[in-house]
């Protein structure tokens, strides 16, 4: 009898330790994953200051007057004289008519 007491109390604490220990290997690896969690947070939250940034930053390239600018500058383009503009006209037939 008392050895079977013995054999049912060193079970019971063989159960226990494993408990233990599974407690503790689950609530380390909580710890780390909510540490990961965070980490990717701040991640996704710099790259969404990044994509509002690189938004910004497009719009300014983006302006007409830059555009212009750019147009005039660079690649030397002018508006043309208005000898240089010539009118054609379309007729509701398909035919057109140039207008001098």
């Amino acid at each position: 009898m008392f050895l079977r007491g013995s054999l049912l109390n060193s079970a019971l604490l063989l159960v226990l330790v494993t408990c233990a220990l599974s407690t503790v290997t689950s609530q380390h690896q909580a710890r780390k994953l909510l540490i990961e969690l965070q980490t990717e947070k701040e991640f996704s939250h710099q790259m969404e200051v990044e994509w509002g940034q690189l938004q910004l930053e497009q719009s300014t390239w983006a302006t007409p007057g830059r555009i212009g600018q750019v147009a005039e500058q660079k690649l030397r383009m002018r508006l043309p004289s208005a000898e240089q503009i010539k009118l054609i006209r379309v007729e509701p037939n398909g035919q057109s008519k140039y207008q001098p």
